[in-house]
């Protein structure tokens, strides 16, 4: 089973989302990160350790001091180092097609998805693994 980064500095939506992530049955751990920082800094630190690792990140665009797309900058530094292939999911309320079209050309980004995610979308997503 999966561990599951969630970016995001909506403490709400944390708590959702880890509900939800819950509620799949199908995930192993779930790695909260109010700040991209601090989830940059954890795969930093954790770069060779592939049981602490996430397979999965669900990124938020919008956050403050760094946002989605600053980690995405970071992550494409520190992703070679990583033992692990870490898929990324970009999260957001944003409909503005200028995000999505930037989201949909970064190689980085497996999907863009559009909050809230249902638990079904969850569970597809998830299954990729």
């Amino acid at each position: 089973m999966p561990i599951v980064a969630v970016v995001d500095d909506d403490r709400i939506y944390q708590f959702t989302a880890t509900k939800s992530l819950q509620l799949t049955k199908s995930v192993k751990e779930i790695l909260p990160f109010l700040a991209a920082e601090e989830a940059l800094d954890f795969l930093k630190t954790n770069a060779e350790n592939v049981a602490l690792l996430p397979d999965f990140i669900f990124l938020d665009i919008n956050m403050p001091v760094m946002d989605g797309w600053m980690f995405l900058e970071g992550f494409e530094k520190i992703g070679p180092l990583l033992k692990k292939e870490v898929i990324i999911y970009m999260v957001s309320s944003s409909i503005d097609p200028s995000d999505i079209n930037r989201a949909n050309s970064n190689p980085l980004i497996k999907e863009y998805i559009t909050k809230p995610i249902s638990i079904d979308k969850l569970s597809s997503l998830l299954s990729v693994a």
